[in-house]
């Protein structure tokens, strides 16, 4: 890994306005470096100060950090809390009447819910599970749309202190019983559909067909919300609507008061075996990662209007729409839709009509979003925007640019954050009122955050030369084991060679100035000829064609180089009428990467698709195309693909 190749060569620089410096929550680069000091002085003292200042304690802490039993660490273990309490009651006072959220149905209709009212409903729902026997420490399962009442749900687990386990809506019944018996769940909150583009899709048969399959024995009670009117199979031994539950239920419920390390949810993630790794986080840490984050980078002020659009199935969604906003008390954007209907201009409108001042978004949806109408925003009046953001991925500099000029309008910073399900909050992210920033570059680690770079044997490695992502210190909003496999949780996070230090499983590098360029995947480095190179560099030179919308680059065994680099590509405009024009433009391409990167990242193959396979939250399943890359047949489960019918097309080789 020492010797991984940096081939992607990004000279420029974005300094933040003298405006946006003087309002900035951490404002210039002297107080960044300040606080990054404080922490490197005195690191516990550090994290517990900021814990004290930023968390309304029940019973306040008196230990910061325990590493008694490392790598299992524990922060604040002795404060208590109510992470519900944090994000609602505290709002009333000063915030009561202010709008907590906004959301909008698919067909445009919209919904506001102040903070006083969404407490009410929470303490309702809260209130509505205890009434089925939930409690403190019982595993709830939730598989909802994008709405109000996943916030509700969530939060309503976290005031009576049961552990929920959020399963993207787009998951298939075999995903959903994996994470069901995993976790032994005893409820699970549905609903009995949800609107997409359009269309009403059922979720309820689902859950249905997750409890048919056995192991679920645990599950007393499923609980439907009522959205999309269409009917559901019922079963009265267990299932009940939402409306019924709560109906005559008091709308004042006292928080539950849990330990700083009573796990707040689990939260499934895929690992290389293919069995899903429960993350589980603490309540304390996690929470008090979430709101410093939502402070430094994306500089939250009480005006400001939020908006994330993630699902809340993806830690995103848990962090920056569940509880990062409320707890700072801001008003943000729900959206049950997706970008494309009924046109590309959809987030372009919302954000016009809402006057989102903060945007969050993956660089898979600007990408999208820039084949399908790169001049669309300049039709819209974006100038309530203040701050951009990219999340899931590098996002590729030209996207960057695209972002910068054409949403931002040149005035608004972007925080490319890096961060995982593992680690709860953003990790490495710029703070936009302090740092210069560079497109295709996280920046650095937020202060009190100690990032840096190891080869295979542990060792640090220098800045110019590439390796494996590591953070040396504990730190609060960490993963605090993998849910019943404290081993996995050992070897996958906290193998012996890395020291004692967290492996991300990213490798990445550091320019001159100590930024951190996030290189793909450790398993996503290919060894070509000798020369170890990071996919998404050379998926960025693809998508600097200006003929390319998206790429994604993955290896296959080849006899002679080691591996080979196959390329998938999905063009701006129609795909080649023919193999003579496919067999051109491939060459055009090729030719291309070799002007950009170096003939070493010349791609063997490509293949040309009108899209590129993805779940419907937009992540792109590079395990398929490492599986149509190398010929194998496809024995995965694709039910959570949005484009299934994709992966016929993408076996055309081109060479």
């Amino acid at each position: 890994m020492s010797n991984i190749q940096s081939v992607l060569h990004e000279n420029r620089v974005f300094n933040p306005s003298d405006e946006f410096v003087r309002q900035a929550n951490v404002s210039g680069m002297p107080a960044y470096q300040a606080m990054v000091d404080a922490a490197q002085k005195d690191y516990v003292g550090y994290w517990s100060n900021l814990a004290r200042e930023t968390i309304a304690w029940q019973k306040p802490f008196t230990k910061g950090l325990d590493e008694t039993n490392a790598p299992f660490y524990k922060w604040f273990e002795d404060g208590e809390l109510n992470v519900s309490y944090n994000c609602l009651d505290r709002n009333l006072a000063n915030n009561g009447d202010k709008t907590a959220l906004v959301f909008e149905a698919d067909n445009g209709d919209i919904t506001r819910v102040n903070y006083r009212e969404l407490h009410a409903r929470v303490c309702q729902f809260a209130n509505a599970l205890k009434s089925r026997g939930i409690k403190k420490g019982d595993r709830v399962v939730i598989y909802m749309p994008m709405s109000i009442e996943a916030v509700i749900s969530m939060q309503a687990c976290a005031r009576i202190g049961a552990i929920h386990s959020v399963v993207f809506g787009g998951f298939s019944s075999k995903s959903l019983h994996e994470r069901i018996t995993d976790a032994q769940a005893v409820t699970v909150i549905t609903s009995d559909g949800q609107f997409r583009g359009g269309k009403a899709m059922p979720l309820k048969p689902a859950v249905d067909e997750a409890l048919s399959l056995g192991g679920c024995d645990a599950v007393h009670s499923v609980i439907v919300y009522r959205r999309t009117g269409g009917d559901v199979a019922w079963n009265a031994q267990h299932d009940i609507w939402w409306h019924d539950v709560v109906a005559n239920q008091s709308d004042v419920c006292e928080p539950e008061w849990v330990s700083a390390e009573h796990p707040l949810f689990i939260l499934y993630t895929s690992g290389s075996t293919g069995k899903p790794k429960g993350v589980q986080h603490s309540s304390g840490g996690y929470l008090l990662g979430a709101m410093l984050s939502m402070k430094w980078v994306f500089d939250y002020k009480p005006s400001d209007i939020f908006w994330c659009t993630a699902d809340v199935g993806w830690i995103t969604g848990h962090s920056y729409v569940a509880y990062g906003p409320l707890a700072m008390g801001a008003t943000q954007i729900i959206f049950e839709g997706v970008p494309t209907y009924p046109d590309a201009g959809r987030f372009w409108k919302m954000i016009q009509d809402h006057k989102v001042t903060t945007f969050y978004t993956a660089p898979t949806a600007i990408r999208s979003l820039i084949k399908l109408g790169g001049d669309l925003p300049s039709q819209y009046d974006l100038s309530s925007l203040r701050l951009l953001g990219t999340v899931g991925e590098p996002i590729n500099p030209e996207a960057w640019i695209w972002y910068y000029n054409t949403v931002g309008q040149g005035r608004c910073p972007i925080v490319d954050t890096w961060w995982q399900t593992e680690t709860g909050s953003h990790m490495i992210a710029p703070l936009p009122g302090a740092m210069p920033i560079k497109p295709g570059t996280c920046t650095l680690p937020l202060p009190g955050i100690m990032a840096t770079i190891y080869n295979e044997a542990g060792d640090e490695v220098n800045d110019k030369h590439g390796g494996f992502l590591v953070i040396k210190k504990p730190f609060p909003s960490q993963i605090r084991t993998i849910w019943g496999d404290p081993e996995r949780y050992k070897k996958s996070y906290f193998p012996e060679e890395m020291k004692g230090a967290y492996l991300a499983g990213d490798s990445a590098h550091r320019d001159d100035d100590g930024y951190f360029w996030i290189m793909g995947r450790i398993d996503d480095v290919l060894n070509v000829s000798g020369h170890r190179l990071g996919t998404m560099e050379i998926e960025s030179a693809l998508v600097a064609n200006p003929l390319v919308a998206e790429a994604a680059i993955v290896g296959k065994p080849h006899e002679i180089k080691g591996e080979a680099v196959v390329a998938f590509v999905v063009l701006k405009g129609a795909r080649p009428a023919d193999a003579a024009a496919a067999k051109k433009l491939a060459e055009e391409l090729r030719n291309w990467v070799g002007k950009e990167i170096g003939p070493i990242a010349k791609p063997d193959e490509i293949r040309f698709g009108d899209n590129l396979p993805k779940t419907r939250s937009g992540k792109i399943m590079r395990r398929l195309l490492r599986a149509i890359a190398k010929g194998e047949e496809i024995t995965q489960d694709v039910s959570t693909l949005e484009n299934p019918a994709i992966l016929e097309q993408l076996k055309e080789v081109i060479k």
